[in-house]
């Protein structure tokens, strides 16, 4: 398709456009690489507005707090729902959890069904 006049015409606009803004968009690219001397004013600005802080610094301090956690007994793990089943994925009310959807659950529910009776649910169709 796109060969219509009107679309040639719409491309031929956003090319001349990309011609027109380039130089302004190349001058923006340099301030914010710092490259241009308007960037370094701006990262002076920068540091007036919020404090700048080495990595280094940021991850010897996660480092240190993670060791106090430790310490009380937490080891950083996410308090999760700890009265559910892992292979079954069942808490104490024999409800699946809400992210699972009804085909899995149905799918995990045949498992326990095979293992229980030692054969699954019967298959429709003909046997020949």
């Amino acid at each position: 398709m796109a060969k219509s006049l009107r679309s040639k015409w719409k491309r031929k606009m956003r090319a001349e456009k990309r011609k027109k803004n380039a130089p302004k968009e190349l001058a923006r690219l340099k301030q914010a690489l710092s490259l241009d001397k308007k960037g370094e004013a701006a990262m002076s600005d920068m540091q007036e507005i919020a404090t700048v802080v080495p990595a280094d610094k940021i991850k010897k301090q996660t480092d240190v707090e993670m060791g106090e956690t430790g310490e009380t007994g937490d080891d950083g793990r996410m308090d999760m729902d700890s009265k559910r089943s892992k292979k079954t994925q069942l808490d104490e009310n024999g409800q699946y959890p809400a992210w699972m959807n009804q085909r899995q659950a149905k799918k995990l529910k045949g498992k326990r069904m095979k293992q229980k009776t030692g054969q699954g649910k019967k298959k429709k169709g003909i046997a020949w």
